[in-house]
């Protein structure tokens, strides 16, 4: 499979080929989801939290006294049904949202999503970018190329020109290609890899396999 490169001046250049092990794998929706699920639960943080009896304030003697007052008898005040007292069973701090997957499984649905986008026709690639940093300037790049909403730009290693150039661009978003991630393919519709990032991709997910 084969995508279009692209110059600094919005020029086609010609087209670049992809690697089949990364960019023409089967489709699977459902590992793909699971994927997805897996990385929004852990990027979970738990903020809704309630006291349990031991850290309510107060409660330190009987309410009332045992018998003669013909109501039940109560030991505390930070019991759970007095007003001002405990919580039973709220959401508490420290749960923990984290999902466990394979690697391999991981992997195979990145590579499951990439393909579905070179399928599309949702990837390109970009020769190099030279300049300074500008959002208006990559802003003017990225309305020459065929981007219709939103592209995520693929980086081969830090890049302060590019990545500072599209911080405060809402529809582009810049990552380095071993930060690549499901939620990200699923968010942006088009993915924009600079060339040097895809023989970059092959290098660092090879070496995963074989370690």
């Amino acid at each position: 499979m084969k995508i279009d490169l692209y110059a600094q001046t919005g020029e086609k250049k010609g087209q670049i080929e992809l690697n089949k092990e990364f960019f023409e794998v089967p489709y699977n929706q459902d590992l793909i989801h699971q994927a997805l699920v897996r990385q929004q639960a852990n990027e979970r943080v738990a903020i809704a939290h309630t006291k349990d009896k031991g850290e309510v304030r107060g409660g330190g003697r009987k309410p009332f006294r045992q018998k003669g007052t013909g109501n039940a008898r109560q030991g505390s005040r930070r019991n759970p049904h007095f007003k001002g007292g405990a919580v039973s069973f709220g959401p508490r701090n420290t749960r923990n949202f984290e999902v466990d997957m394979p690697k391999k499984q991981r992997r195979k649905a990145l590579f499951s999503a990439l393909s579905v986008k070179a399928k599309n026709d949702q990837i390109i690639a970009l020769e190099m970018y030279e300049g300074e940093v500008k959002t208006r300037a990559f802003a003017d790049l990225l309305k020459k190329l065929p981007i219709e909403r939103n592209v995520l730009v693929v980086i081969p290693e830090k890049n302060e020109v590019i990545q500072k150039s599209t911080n405060n661009l809402t529809n582009a978003k810049t990552i380095l290609v071993n930060y690549l991630n499901i939620a990200d393919l699923q968010k942006y519709r088009k993915v924009l890899f600079l060339k040097d990032a895809l023989p970059k991709m092959e290098e660092i997910f090879k070496s995963a396999n074989k370690a």
